[in-house]
């Protein structure tokens, strides 16, 4: 190598990004006097977790990660023991922010890719949406709460699925978009949907197994969209609800709580287990009488909420719900969740 040639795997990094991709491993590449802290999905965001970086040459350190050929991956560069305090990744321009304030960089390996069902292909028909602003003294955080109505592109009454944290779900996973092109190439029944927008401070409150919720779905949401949209009777659970993370919780709740309106589940990442109680809805499964319900289940292996979601699925199928399953290598984001959705509307509303 001449002296004033790069060194071979900062000369790829320069040309082609990093992390640097060969068959199933992950090479990510820092140039510097002192390496920062890696974090990201593979080790739990945890700075006490970070890898040790191997000095290759003067001012150049790397760090190899063996990985699934189909994992997505989401992390940081951070500056001493502070996830907070990023730092970024100059050879990598894929970011996207992490919901709570911060930005992430990604990739996926080569096996992965995100779903083609979130983007948009010509000739396909679109539903509409329109935004609505629910106001009520009680059961509403602030009195206002934001929730989006979307038909589908279908002349008959469809059900309806209900997604709490409705404006992630619509902005962030291109749920509409997704729908679209499932019915478009007849892989669901079409269906209508009431995006939810969460209680901002108040989510976790609301999220957390709470019958004023519950209340506000009866009593405002569910009104406003047999009102705006053209819904079957929700006959035997015909509706579904969505979520992920506390969404994920809460709609697994509903389901519970008011199955004679929502029969289908589908959870993703739910928020099932916490550091020192174990939620009231173990209580439901393993104690209360057995729902009609129909429930998917998804989470990420790189999760800190993997196990919680093992132990209520284990809980589900020993009552003998009628659940399905299923891990995938990616974390807790919403490029996870948006990949994955379809899936789960796949299995729920299946075209008869």
């Amino acid at each position: 190598m001449n002296e004033n040639s790069p060194h071979p795997l900062l000369a790829r990094a320069q040309t082609g990004g990093t992390p640097i991709i060969d068959g199933e491993t992950a090479t990510f590449i820092w140039q510097g006097a002192r390496p920062p802290q890696l974090i990201g999905d593979f080790n739990g965001w945890d700075t006490a977790q970070a890898p040790t970086w191997q000095n290759v040459a003067a001012e150049i350190w790397t760090y190899t990660l063996n990985l699934p050929g189909d994992a997505y991956i989401e992390y940081a560069f951070t500056e001493g023991d502070d996830p907070e305090g990023r730092l970024p990744d100059l050879f990598n321009a894929r970011t996207t922010p992490n919901g709570v304030g911060q930005v992430n960089h990604f990739f996926y390996m080569p096996e992965g890719a995100p779903t083609p069902l979130a983007q948009r292909e010509r000739g396909v028909p679109q539903g509409k949406v329109t935004r609505h602003v629910i106001e009520h003294r009680w059961l509403v955080t602030g009195g206002k709460r934001p929730v989006w109505l979307y038909r589908p592109p279908s002349p008959d009454p469809c059900p309806l699925v209900l997604a709490y944290d409705g404006a992630d779900y619509y902005r962030r996973a291109r749920l509409t978009q997704i729908i679209d092109n499932l019915i478009a190439q007849r892989r669901i029944r079409p269906v209508a949907l009431a995006m939810v927008e969460n209680g901002g401070q108040a989510r976790l409150i609301e999220y957390s197994c709470n019958e004023a919720t519950i209340g506000f779905v009866m009593e405002c949401v569910m009104p406003l969209a047999r009102k705006e949209l053209s819904l079957v009777e929700p006959a035997a659970g015909a509706y579904g609800v969505l979520g992920a993370s506390m969404g994920g919780l809460i709609a697994l709740y509903t389901g519970l709580r008011v199955p004679q309106v929502f029969g289908r589940v589908l959870s993703q990442s739910g928020a099932f287990r916490h550091d020192r109680y174990v939620p009231l809805i173990f209580d439901l499964v393993r104690q209360g009488p057995v729902k009609p319900l129909k429930v998917w289940m998804d989470v990420g292996r790189y999760e800190w909420l993997l196990p919680g979601n093992q132990e209520m699925h284990t809980a589900l199928r020993e009552r003998g719900y009628d659940v399905t399953y299923r891990e995938y290598h990616g974390g807790h984001n919403y490029p996870s969740w948006r990949d994955d959705v379809w899936r789960g509307l796949e299995h729920l509303y299946p075209m008869e």
